[in-house]
């Protein structure tokens, strides 16, 4: 019998690894910018974040998501990510 793996990816805020659809992808594009990809699909550098709104603020405070997305984060996105998660969870 095969076993069927769960793909399990690290929230950038809380460090933890989880299932990949208990995550929200954040994925930024060859142009350079940063979106929400809550299909997984986009393609792109991408970075994902537990839908708790702890975790991305942890994550944007320590600047992981910058670093992992080697991308400046805009308050505006900040906030436009904030509120997807926020609706999300």
């Amino acid at each position: 019998m095969k076993v069927k793996k769960i793909p399990l990816r690290m929230c950038t805020g809380c460090m933890e690894m989880k299932p990949k659809k208990e995550l929200v992808r954040v994925v930024k594009n060859k142009e350079g910018e940063v979106s929400m990809d809550l299909t997984g699909k986009k393609p792109g550098r991408g970075a994902y974040i537990c839908r708790n709104i702890e975790c991305l603020e942890k994550a944007f405070k320590t600047k992981r998501l910058e670093k992992n997305l080697e991308v400046k984060i805009s308050d505006e996105l900040h906030e436009k990510l904030k509120g997807e998660i926020t609706n999300e969870g």
